[in-house]
């Protein structure tokens, strides 16, 4: 490809590599001297397969050259979140505890992706446990956003976004417990997907501490991208019963019903994400969208409560099965599970008869609506260290303001994605939220994809 722009796009790179002006080494090769020239300001990577990644390459380039691509993703590079296994790389969950520890298979979905054949190339940056909203731990440091390295990229998907962004992989492969790759992917101007609960079937990874609120996803540059992803990454697998996953049949929205809350209650919103979401909704509409503003559907507050027994009851669960883990964990995780030993058995089933009930409130909206949008996160990103912006517009805000927006679709179940759609005075990202009902993610990810199109259109 010299002389000619190399894609950073998935499906211009795999166009290219199909046509043999690029290989497979070669594309490993240029990434590679990216992440050396660029990450050291970044620290989106925290390990690196070399010689797995130069296999892979060479075994693609060997398929290409007969027409035997595997799949659309034959060759391409993609990071991996280190709170998946990698066979014979690291997976330390960004805790020093398990700073050795090297996993001797590959977790579902990263088996569907080498199987694939795409080229694994290595491990990114996670906040301790991925139970934060920025990335830092005391094992690697903090990552960087490639916008403004001053800057958190958010959390927890917060190195394979910064990794995307700053174009060290044209795609990163995370996972979203309550907004964990759809907030960063809104702070560094990525499209960011989390698809329904079941949709990705999960098997042979680290021990669930989310109950099953945290689903496989991905951080793209397209729509496009996200869809060829999602393509390989779902289905089912014995080894998950909630994969055994059935979506709803197509159907067109030729008039979308749209319900658009820009605020949660009385928690802040910064004005310049409220400005950029006022004017989304406006454009929805001149798009012939029945857009409906509306309030919060459900109780903040048991949500909250909800996700504060789930997580930390998870964490103490966590701490009897690793020993390491309680003498070595940071300060956050001890304090999250010092909270979780406090937590009954009664505590959990009511949270759980919770979760039920915020399903079945849910299933009864989306009779009436197609979509839900929100902003993706209240706050612009903030400075990298803190774990989170102390004031939102002006006012006191508490660790999870941030990610008001994110947190109980994931209690609910429901796929969503955060689309950019808009850009601060200071040149900081936004992104928009949408949400369908459960099992209707190829409806939202057409939608998105009409939205992307949109875009272009008026730029």
């Amino acid at each position: 490809m010299k002389g000619t722009p190399m894609p950073e796009d998935i499906a211009g790179l795999g166009q290219a590599l199909r046509s043999g002006a690029l290989t497979a080494q070669d594309l490993l090769h240029r990434y590679l001297e990216r992440i050396e020239r660029r990450d050291g300001s970044l620290n989106s990577f925290v390990a690196i397969d070399y010689a797995g990644a130069e296999r892979a390459a060479r075994e693609s380039d060997e398929r290409l050259a007969h027409g035997k691509a595997r799949s659309l993703l034959d060759g391409i590079p993609l990071s991996i979140k280190d709170n998946l296994f990698m066979k014979g790389v690291p997976a330390t969950w960004g805790s020093r505890a398990l700073k050795d520890f090297v996993p001797q298979h590959d977790e579902l979905p990263v088996a569907r992706l080498r199987q694939a054949g795409a080229v694994l190339l290595g491990k990114t940056n996670v906040p301790e446990l991925t139970l934060e909203g920025y990335t830092a731990n005391d094992l690697f440091g903090v990552t960087r956003n490639p916008v403004d390295t001053r800057l958190t990229p958010g959390g927890s998907s917060g190195g394979a976004v910064a990794g995307v962004a700053a174009g060290l992989v044209p795609a990163a492969i995370g996972t979203d417990g309550g907004g964990s790759i759809r907030r960063p992917a809104c702070h560094t101007g990525l499209v960011g997907w989390k698809p329904s609960t079941g949709r990705i079937a999960r098997a042979d990874g680290f021990p669930a501490i989310l109950h099953d609120f945290e689903v496989i996803g991905t951080a793209t540059r397209t729509v496009d991208d996200a869809i060829l992803l999602d393509g390989v990454l779902k289905g089912a697998h014995p080894a998950d019963r909630r994969s055994w996953f059935r979506q709803a049949p197509p159907r067109s929205m030729e008039k979308p019903r749209i319900l658009y809350i820009p605020q949660f209650g009385e928690s802040p919103v910064d004005p310049e994400i409220s400005r950029a979401m006022d004017m989304f909704a406006e454009r929805l509409a001149r798009q012939g969208a029945d857009v409906e503003l509306g309030k919060i559907p459900f109780n903040l507050d048991l949500a909250n409560q909800i996700w504060c027994i789930v997580s930390r009851s998870g964490v103490a669960y966590l701490m009897r099965h690793y020993p390491d883990l309680a003498a070595l964990g940071g300060a956050s995780v001890q304090a999250m599970a010092q909270d979780g030993r406090t937590i009954s058995g009664a505590d959990y089933t009511e949270a759980l008869e919770g979760i039920a009930a915020l399903r079945a409130d849910m299933a009864r909206l989306f009779t009436h609506y197609d979509l839900i949008v929100t902003p993706s996160a209240a706050a612009l990103p903030w400075r990298a260290e803190d774990a989170y912006p102390d004031l939102i517009d002006a006012k006191p805000a508490g660790p999870r303001d941030h990610a008001v927006f994110t947190g109980w679709v994931n209690i609910a179940g429901l796929p969503a994605i955060s689309l950019p759609v808009a850009t601060s005075r200071a040149g900081c990202p936004i992104g928009a939220q949408l949400v369908a009902g459960y099992a209707e993610d190829d409806i939202l990810l057409t939608f998105s994809k009409q939205q992307e199109l949109h875009k272009t259109s008026f730029q």
